[in-house]
């Protein structure tokens, strides 16, 4: 607040007013909580403990809470650090929440935000560490999948915080070097809404507009070298694919440390994408286990088959996961702004199996969900993996499945995301004896 602004009273505070505040802790989407004579705010780029000035960026009087950024930092908590990249601070970039924070403060942070959602969601307790995954330099040059924008001008570069304004960059220190190479970001794109820049682990880097045909983009070669899984895979330019380099492998060895699958058991990949889950667990069952995946998307699927060709007991089923199941979903429909919707109901489908030895749930940012949960509990799995990539959802169904009978044996958390407030989870849960 400038000397000039007379002070503005709590609950009349709007955009573009500002206060000094004492940033409190920290909260799931990359901000702290702070209060302004009870006022609740959201605020960017500051942290714990800090005495910081902020702006007002979204709300007013009546709202029940507000969204700011710091813009000044009176009081600098000893883990603050300036920021790498000069697009990351109030008013720049979205892409990055955590650049003015020491990276193992960072993981700290995201430690204390799954426990405090397992806490508040399905009232466990846990200590939580954040692990490093190998192939980032010190929280940089990780992303090798990453969508730039494409202003009027044809001009590439990065969104502002939940804005659609574009802010031409001639870097982004977060995606691979191999994606900065092609020089994109000094390109030309004339009517085009963004390009897609995929850096895979063989082949060349490749270059797709957006928006095209996921069935007509080209076909990169990803390669998995885990302790239980080494081979390659093909998945669409357009497709899903982890973007950190270390991930795939991370997760991989995770699950399946997790689970131990052994020979001859029946297994059950939810969410499976191109395979790469099914294929790790067919390797543990052998020939003589069963390995049944489910995929909505029809170009992944049609992947998936031929990657899996060579374990011939992996069968993959096209569909919803929720539809396969034959429940009711109860949940935001993924690519809805609609909210809530009802699925018709629905039977099972005929190659679902009566029963599973083991699970993977691998579900969208969304969660799976309680219908879902009911379902794959109902097969009596031994052990189930949840591979959460949002610390609320996983909150939310470790409560499902508390209730159902299963409880949270492991839990390790792997910061796949650097300078994002994201993080990724592995979960397994195991049926109680009673």
């Amino acid at each position: 607040m400038s000397e000039a602004q007379a002070p503005v009273p709590a609950d009349a505070l709007t955009v573009g007013d500002e206060v000094e505040v004492e940033a409190g802790p920290i909260a799931h989407g990359g901000f702290v909580v702070a209060r302004h004579e009870g006022r609740v705010l959201f605020v960017r780029h500051a942290l714990p403990g800090e005495q910081v000035r902020v702006r007002v960026t979204e709300g007013g009087p009546g709202d029940r809470f507000l969204r700011a950024d710091a813009f000044e930092v009176l009081d600098a908590s000893s883990a603050r650090v300036t920021p790498p990249c000069p697009y990351a601070g109030p008013g720049l970039c979205g892409g990055c929440d955590f650049q003015h924070v020491a990276v193992p403060e960072q993981r700290r942070l995201k430690a204390e935000v799954v426990e405090e959602q397992l806490r508040r969601l399905a009232h466990v307790e846990r200590d939580v560490v954040v692990e490093p995954v190998p192939g980032d330099a010190e929280g940089l040059r990780w992303r090798t999948r990453t969508e730039f924008a494409v202003d009027a001008a044809g001009r590439a570069g990065m969104r502002r915080h939940r804005s659609h304004d574009l802010i031409p960059v001639d870097d982004c220190l977060i995606a691979n070097e191999r994606v900065i190479g092609t020089g994109v970001l000094q390109g030309h794109w004339p009517g085009e809404k963004a390009v897609d820049v995929v850096a895979p682990t063989d082949g060349p880097t490749v270059v797709v507009r957006v928006p095209s045909d996921e069935a007509d983009a080209p076909v990169v070669t990803e390669t998995v070298a885990a302790q239980a899984l080494s081979r390659e895979f093909d998945v669409s330019a357009r497709g899903f694919w982890q973007v950190h380099p270390g991930a795939a492998a991370t997760f991989v060895d995770a699950v399946i440390d997790g689970l131990k699958p052994q020979e001859g058991e029946r297994c059950l990949d939810l969410y499976a994408g191109v395979g790469v889950f099914a294929s790790a667990l067919a390797e543990a069952v052998g020939p003589s286990g069963q390995v049944v995946a489910v995929e909505s998307d029809a170009v992944a699927v049609a992947q998936a088959r031929l990657n899996v060709e060579r374990t011939p007991w992996v069968h993959y089923i096209q569909g919803r996961v929720d539809h396969v199941f034959g429940v009711e979903s109860t949940g935001r429909v993924a690519g809805s702004r609609k909210g809530r919707r009802r699925s018709a109901p629905r039977r099972p489908h005929s190659q679902l199996p009566p029963t599973a030895d083991v699970v993977v749930l691998d579900p969208p940012r969304t969660g799976a969900g309680k219908a879902v949960v009911g379902a794959v509990v109902a097969l009596r799995p031994r052990a189930l993996a949840y591979v959460a990539c949002d610390p609320s959802a996983l909150g939310r169904d470790t409560a499902y499945l508390q209730d159902k009978g299963y409880a949270l044996t492991s839990l390790r958390s792997f910061d796949a995301f650097p300078m994002t407030h994201h993080i990724e989870c592995v979960a397994i849960f195991e049926r109680s004896p009673a």
